[in-house]
């Protein structure tokens, strides 16, 4: 699901209240980040931890781990949600994601994404779905649906 909101002069973001009400029940500290820059990343401290825990193993074998976990750290920073459930999203990565205004998130099963508006659009028109995408997912429903 998508939600518009706006980040406001500070650099702090809303939550909506219907996300607030399910995140809220993995505590009021979250990891703000990026894989990229290009949008911004909500994790549950608890999600967050787990996920570090697994690029720390990955990188000890895998240089990709290790690159991911060096970005996430380079973006990340540790926040506590106020009283009027918003959180403060990091300065650098405010400014390199863009998001400042309105903006849309997206609520994934651990995490909330943060992206401007025009450029969250922008990516869906640089990579539309293509055939192959379709046939993967066809065949991952396929998986999933009661015969």
């Amino acid at each position: 699901m998508s939600n518009s909101v706006k980040v406001d002069q500070k650099g702090r973001l809303k939550i909506p209240a219907a996300l607030l009400l399910t995140l809220r029940k993995l505590g009021d500290e979250f990891y703000i980040t990026s894989e990229i820059g290009d949008s911004v990343r909500i994790y549950p401290l608890k999600v967050w931890n787990e996920i570090v825990k697994r690029l720390e193993h990955l990188s000890s074998q895998n240089r990709n781990g290790y690159k991911l976990l060096a970005r996430a750290k380079y973006f990340g920073q540790t926040v506590s949600i106020d009283k009027q459930g918003r959180v403060l999203i990091p300065a650098v990565l405010r400014k390199i994601a863009q998001v400042k205004g309105k903006v849309d998130v997206l609520d994934y099963r651990n995490y909330l994404e943060v992206w401007n508006h025009m450029r969250l659009l922008n990516d869906h028109k640089r990579n539309p779905i293509s055939v192959h995408d379709e046939k993967i997912l066809e065949l991952h429903l396929a998986e999933i649906s009661p015969v």
